[in-house]
């Protein structure tokens, strides 16, 4: 039964910095980190978390975190970064 919501999806683009970060990375850490990114593309403020003193959220795929940061009057989650959770928050 369609209510007539439809669902907004944004969009996924990544910056040169976490493009390269991702390419490093085993295949199968890649597919975790991309699936997570596609899951979340419908409401992407429900599964992210704010960074302390910073505009910018985390997003958790395992003991991965994604940087990322979502602008909403584009409709775009821009990724920042991606690291393993014990090196990520280091810069």
């Amino acid at each position: 039964m369609n209510m007539g919501c439809e669902a907004v999806v944004y969009a996924v683009s990544f910056t040169k910095t976490a493009e390269e970060q991702l390419r490093k990375l085993d295949k199968a850490i890649q597919a975790r980190i991309t699936g997570t990114l596609e899951r979340i593309r419908i409401r992407p403020q429900h599964f992210c978390k704010r960074l302390t003193g910073c505009p910018y959220y985390r997003i958790r795929a395992g003991d991965w975190r994604i940087i990322v940061d979502i602008r909403e009057n584009e409709m775009v989650i821009l990724v920042l970064e991606v690291g393993h959770r014990k090196n990520i928050y280091d810069r």
